[in-house]
């Protein structure tokens, strides 16, 4: 397999969508176009509402991504883990979809023997060191996430200090929702380092609708628009647009 690369759009809320499109329908259209849609739920010691919960894994779930619900203090462990789980979930799924296509039927690594089965996912981690990743960080910033704010921070600016440590190429957007003048507020565009964070977090104004739906919507257009620019991979490179 060539080296390709792996798209993710990592959403960060503790709360429910409340103005929009329907963000599980968001995230189903992001899964069709190779980008997997992963969510991580921020809650307080307090109460939770069930219904956001219940939305958190769905959109995951329509994404082909993975949810975890996290109190604040362990954000940065859990954006780490989120992100480097959907790499291997990713190319396990195209791996499997290799294999099918080799063995010519309907089997892919889980009816392999396990030393073979091994063997395979030695390689799957192998391409998650080398291959090349791009992930759109979406951050809600309805009032509610006020006093997470200083946590989200911290958290990816640890993502970013762990993803450097690959062999493969970095690449990060981050975005919030509800932007200043409409839904979706681009605040850093396409960039291997996440260190301007600093001084992007402390000019936000956490407030006003939780529009999850439009805010996936214009991070799919996010990397469409990134691809019909020059791109950062010289020509010849696959991208990797199964998602599992």
């Amino acid at each position: 397999m060539k080296q390709g690369t792996i798209k993710q759009i990592l959403l960060l809320t503790d709360g429910c969508s409340n103005h929009g499109e329907d963000p599980v329908a968001m995230a189903a259209l992001a899964r069709e176009q190779g980008i997997t849609v992963n969510v991580i739920g921020m809650i307080d010691d307090q109460a939770t509402d069930e219904r956001g919960l219940q939305e958190i894994d769905q959109i995951a779930l329509s994404g082909g991504g993975i949810s975890q619900t996290v109190f604040a203090k362990q954000l940065s462990h859990t954006v780490q883990m989120v992100t480097r789980q959907a790499m291997t979930q990713t190319l396990q799924g195209v791996v499997n979809e290799q294999l099918k296509k080799i063995l010519n039927k309907d089997t892919g690594m889980e009816s392999l023997p396990p030393d073979t089965r091994g063997e395979v996912m030695e390689v799957v981690d192998e391409l998650g060191e080398t291959a090349n990743l791009e992930v759109l960080i979406l951050v809600d910033t309805s009032a509610s996430m006020k006093s997470k704010l200083p946590t989200v921070k911290e958290a990816l600016l640890d993502l970013s200090l762990s993803m450097n440590a690959r062999m493969g190429s970095n690449l990060f957007s981050l975005s919030i929702f509800p932007g200043k003048r409409k839904d979706t507020e681009q605040l850093l565009d396409w960039t291997p380092k996440l260190d301007s964070l600093t001084s992007l977090f402390s000019k936000l104004s956490p407030g006003g609708l939780t529009p999850t739906g439009p805010a996936i919507r214009e991070a799919i257009s996010q990397f469409k628009k990134k691809r019909s620019r020059k791109g950062w991979l010289s020509g010849g490179d696959e991208y990797i647009e199964k998602s599992v």
